[in-house]
């Protein structure tokens, strides 16, 4: 993690923004109001939260909207890009790479005719 960052407490600026507490992958995760989901996340120690399909780490990139390494699941809301999303008090954030769902049964799974 980044020496850079500054615990709120320590924080120069003089941001008196309201606290607020998220939830990703069941663990609390402690803010301010007007941070984005990124900053919340990069802030708690979280420099990855998801795996591109090589497996390779993916967080925040380019920080504007663009390149879409840094989604997340928002309350059963998948693909949020969290570099444009504010955090809102009580969010319920899930990491993660997003695996596209295999079939079960049928040709295409392997277990039915046609193989």
């Amino acid at each position: 993690m980044s020496s850079r960052l500054v615990p709120t407490e320590r924080d120069a600026t003089g941001r008196g923004g309201r606290p607020l507490r998220i939830t990703v992958d069941g663990v609390p995760a402690d803010g301010i109001a007007g941070q984005t989901l990124a900053g919340l996340l990069l802030a708690s120690g979280r420099s990855s939260w998801r795996q591109a399909p090589s497996g390779a780490p993916r967080g925040v990139f380019c920080g504007i909207g663009v390149c879409f390494d840094c989604l997340v699941t928002v309350n059963g809301e998948p693909d949020v890009r969290a570099c444009r999303r504010r955090a809102v008090d009580g969010d319920e954030v899930t990491t993660g790479s997003r695996a596209v769902p295999r079939p079960t049964d049928g040709p295409e799974s392997g277990t039915g005719e046609g193989q």
